[in-house]
């Protein structure tokens, strides 16, 4: 922001005393201080009311001091105005006809030489120059405001919406050796005012040494009152050697020094007054703690004692020890009580922790069987999700039995064992935790694999390449993406269904290609339903094996129909030679359900469907009995850790019942393995 020229240019700093302060108002006050404490104001003085009055004496007594203070501001007025009376002295320069950047520079000049030989003269110099150059260094930024407006507003449809006007460095030169000058002419009448506050310092330091021992005494500080007498000794001695200042307000500040010694020897008449009485009220807030403490120890002797009444006591007796003195044969008296009846309530603390030393060593015993059962966790690996997930279930039992055993356990065995049993459990989850982020990460590296068969696809798409080369390239990618593992699970659904699209559009555009191929389609599908009429109607007269193989080959031999019907066809297919194998009445039901397996492989060798179905099927029986397998290995393992263990029957019975039946399954998968590959053969 601009500086006008009605800021002032300088202020004069506070810190001058009046000389209008009279020693009248101190004498006046420091009497009322002496008249407000009498022999017969001792009860009001326990209750703080003749020391309110005294502080609140003292505090005018030091307020009509410090009045003095008031003329401050308008003596520093006057001395601004002593200053600024006079003639002005400018330099003989035609300012009006220089340009911003010399009127700028010449304040950058005014500024050093002000500084190089500061003085009187020289600030008035700089201030009267100054108040010849701003009014047209005003103009010329009044100006330069008025043009960027009109540029602004030509080129904005006359409208000032949005203008910003911003000093260039020449205005922000001139403003800051501007704010310069004011600033050394302030700092330079501080320094005036300063040297002639150092005249009073000596004198004005003792007192405020004698009003801070005031304080101290106030206080009723039994120390400080007795190292106060000393301290006000040597603060008259100084007084004494500081000597004359040679100023007019010499004589306020003896009066205000005479002020402050007749309110210390004031205050001393009062402070032992006031400490009987202190010391008959500590001993009744002293009997009243004793009874406290001794109300809980009468509630002791029906019901075993607790922290928080021993923690009650102990608050009570350290409140006790801090209380001041009391009249010396009652102190002792009430000392004895307090004592006895704190011993009493240790006394039989200490026998109840005795007592349940044995109930804690019991509990750590249990919890160190538990602990014990925690620590083959800390060795367990493997790369399936379901046996993490199975020992994760089986720790979080172990946590419950632990949490279960309740009651406390000796402090350092018991902080010791928890800090194992919580460690490990922390370790076991830490484990989990790191196996869980390779598998995430292997994750993301398959998700990445996926996109780049996805983007291959989408090339032959974006070329219409549907040639016999890249027809097999993608069906080789689909093969590719079926092998890959799986993705993040977010990205599970999208990602196949993204790959799925492409797949479909890419066969589309292939089919689209050849109008007379689909006209072979149709008719194809039309030979094939006639056929599945064919295979109805003979199922009613007289169904046999050859006939079937018949209706087989004639089926494999019509060719390839509409994709759009291939999957309604395919069931239809297989749903009608398996009624018609059902109508065969020589034939077992073993031999139907092998027949029906059979159907399916030869209309999945014939084209049907996906090829990989049966296949698919085999593999998955075989990883799940390979999955069974190990987890029936690792049940009968915990099984043996158990069996060590007093407290893990219902554990071992869950683990006993998941192992029959993982065994019945395995078997119904051979079962299923078995029947593919014969079939197959």
């Amino acid at each position: 922001m601009a500086i006008t020229e009605n800021e002032n240019f300088a202020s004069v700093p506070n810190g001058i005393i009046s000389e209008n302060t009279t020693s009248a108002t101190i004498e006046e006050n420091t009497s009322i201080t002496t008249e407000n404490i009498t022999e017969s104001s001792a009860e009001q003085i326990i209750d703080n009311s003749i020391v309110t009055n005294i502080e609140e004496t003292n505090s005018h007594t030091e307020t009509e001091v410090s009045k003095s203070d008031a003329g401050i501001d308008e003596q520093a007025k006057d001395l601004s105005e002593l200053v600024s009376e006079h003639e002005p002295i400018v330099e003989n320069i035609d300012f009006e006809s220089l340009s911003r950047e010399e009127l700028a520079n010449y304040t950058e000049k005014l500024l050093f030489q002000t500084k190089e030989n500061i003085s009187v003269a020289s600030l008035r110099h700089s201030e009267d120059t100054l108040k010849v150059i701003k009014p047209i260094f005003e103009k010329f930024k009044a100006t330069l405001y008025q043009e960027s407006l009109g540029v602004f507003k030509a080129s904005n449809e006359d409208s000032e919406e949005g203008f910003e006007f911003k000093h260039d460095t020449t205005t922000q030169k001139f403003d800051q050796n501007f704010k310069a000058l004011k600033q050394l002419r302030s700092e330079y009448f501080l320094s005036i005012e300063k040297e002639k506050d150092k005249n009073l310092s000596e004198k004005t330091d003792i007192l405020n040494r004698l009003r801070l021992l005031l304080e101290k005494e106030n206080s009723n500080n039994q120390v400080a009152i007795k190292e106060g007498l000393a301290e006000f000794k040597k603060i008259q001695e100084d007084w004494k050697n500081a000597g004359n200042i040679n100023s007019p307000h010499n004589a306020t500040l003896w009066q205000t020094f005479h002020a402050l010694v007749n309110r210390f020897h004031s205050n001393r008449s009062i402070y032992y007054e006031l400490l009987d009485l202190d010391r008959k009220r500590n001993l009744q807030h002293k009997i009243e703690l004793c009874k406290k403490i001794e109300k809980i120890a009468e509630a002791t002797e029906i019901e075993p004692i607790t922290s928080k009444q021993l923690n009650d006591a102990a608050a009570y007796f350290e409140e006790y020890k801090h209380i001041g003195p009391a009249p010396k044969e009652e102190n002792e008296l009430v000392w004895q009580r307090v004592k006895e009846t704190i011993d009493i309530l240790y006394n039989k603390r200490r026998a109840q922790i005795e007592s349940g030393k044995a109930e804690a060593e019991q509990v750590l015993l249990l919890k160190t069987e538990i602990a014990k059962m925690v620590e083959p966790f800390l060795q367990f690996n493997s790369d399936s999700i379901n046996e993490w997930n199975e020992r994760t279930k089986v720790l979080q039992e172990l946590q419950e039995q632990w949490n279960n055993v309740k009651g406390a356990m000796p402090r350092e065995k018991g902080k010791e064992l928890s800090d194992t049993f919580w460690g490990n459990i922390k370790i076991f989850f830490k484990n989990k935790g790191d196996f869980f982020k390779k598998l995430e990460a292997k994750r993301d590296n398959n998700l990445v694999s996926k996109k780049a068969i996805i983007e291959k696809i989408e090339t032959y798409l974006s070329n219409n390449d549907t040639t016999p080369d890249a027809t097999n390239t993608v069906i080789q990618l689909q093969k590719d993406f079926r092998t890959i593992g799986h993705v993040p699970e977010k990205y599970k659904e999208s990602i196949y269904e993204h790959f799925k699209k492409v797949c479909d559009q890419f066969f589309d555009a292939k089919r689209n290609q050849s109008s007379e191929q689909e006209k072979e389609y149709e008719q194809n599908l039309i030979a094939k339903n006639n056929l599945l009429a064919e295979i109805v109607s003979e199922a009613k007269t007289g169904a046999n094996l050859d006939k079937l193989a018949g209706f087989k080959t004639k089926w494999n031999a019509i060719g390839f129909v509409p994709r759009k019907n291939m999957q309604e066809l395919n069931k239809k297919y297989i749903d009608t030679i398996n009624q018609y194998v059902g109508s065969i009445a020589t034939l077992s039901g073993k031999e139907i359900e092998q027949l029906h397996f059979k159907n399916e492989i030869d209309a999945l060798k014939g084209g049907l469907g996906n090829s990989k179905d049966f296949v698919r099927k085999e593999s998955d029986a075989q990883k799940k009995i390979q999955f069974l397998e190990s987890e029936i290995a690792l049940w009968e393992n915990n099984l043996e850790f158990f069996s060590k263990s007093k407290n893990a029957d219902k554990l071992k019975e869950e683990f006993n019942t998941k192992i029959k039946k993982a065994k019945a399954e395995i078997e119904q998968l051979k079962k299923q393995i078995k029947m593919i590959k014969e079939i197959e053969k």
